[in-house]
């Protein structure tokens, strides 16, 4: 793996930037992704998760993180445990723990600029709602830079790192595996992607819910092409075809 926001070799002489010309569809995750993981956001999330199924079963605080991490772990996302073994309603669920404050998040002119020299097409791909990414896209003033929202609802509830999730977002948009690259926070959701022949980008950071979830993919370094803590100079280094 590369280091982090650096292309240099081991003797510090010049490394070319990244060669994505091939890319011609951009594929990025959205929290901890599209903004820094250390923005507050998705602790608000978290909290809001260990709350909702604190309420819905009567734990306390303690009870509910053990139980919610579970779920997590053994379901992908805590929602699907929660549909699956419980039978809660996903709406409910959604629209509870993605009502949060937004204040962290502001316009970024070097993120948005990276994403409009993209070539050809671009989207968000997140385990969350689309109301929740349509909020995020709107107070980073992104949204007019990507084609289409795929969220939790788009793959009929079956979460990243799930090949079908990947499967299904590809087939239905028509998009060549091999001409597009994945950005993701988490490694292991990258781990589907590079098996498809996509172009891998990990935005590394070390917020604990990287480090949560299922045992399974486990994320080698050759699954992994480029390394990044700084997606918008990343964006704006890599080489790429006709830049728009």
């Amino acid at each position: 793996m590369l280091a982090p926001g650096r292309y240099a070799r081991a003797d510090a002489s010049p490394r070319p930037p990244p060669d994505l010309r091939h890319v011609e569809c951009w594929i990025f995750d959205l929290d901890n992704t599209l903004y820094s993981a250390h923005c507050g956001v998705f602790d608000q999330i978290d909290a809001r998760m260990t709350l909702f199924v604190a309420r819905h079963f009567g734990l306390d605080l303690r009870e509910a993180v053990h139980l919610q991490k579970a779920l997590y772990r053994d379901h992908g996302t805590t929602l699907n445990g929660l549909m699956r073994e419980h039978g809660v309603d996903a709406d409910a669920y959604l629209a509870y723990v993605h009502d949060v404050a937004l204040d962290a998040l502001a316009p970024s002119h070097a993120l948005a600029a990276g994403l409009e020299r993209l070539p050809g097409r671009r989207f968000v791909f997140t385990n969350g709602c689309r109301r929740h990414a349509e909020r995020v896209l709107a107070r980073l003033a992104i949204e007019s830079a990507f084609e289409d929202i795929w969220d939790i609802r788009t793959t009929d509830f079956v979460p990243k790192p799930a090949a079908q999730a990947f499967e299904t977002v590809t087939a239905r948009s028509g998009i060549a595996p091999r001409r597009a690259a994945m950005f993701e926070d988490m490694a292991r959701n990258l781990v589907p992607a590079h098996g498809l022949g996509m172009t891998t980008v990990w935005l590394r950071n070390d917020s604990p819910w990287s480090r949560q979830g299922p045992d399974h993919p486990v994320p080698e370094p050759a699954h992994i092409h480029y390394e990044t803590d700084d997606l918008a100079r990343f964006l704006g280094e890599i080489a790429v075809a006709n830049p728009a």
